[in-house]
């Protein structure tokens, strides 16, 4: 029997901290925009624009 895991008790994933690099921002942003996915785009800019300020 597998032991399930409860998303709720998961830490909260912040990616800003992994793009410190425009290499990794530019990775990051051509994962997401494979995903074709708008509302992940557009929390992957919001994730961006924090390391802006």
């Amino acid at each position: 029997m597998r032991k399930r895991i409860n998303v709720a008790d998961l830490p909260e994933f912040d990616a800003a901290l992994y793009l410190d690099s425009v290499v990794a921002i530019a990775a990051y942003l051509a994962d997401i925009l494979d995903a074709n996915d708008a509302s992940l785009l557009a929390a992957a800019l919001c994730d961006i624009t924090v390391l802006s300020h």
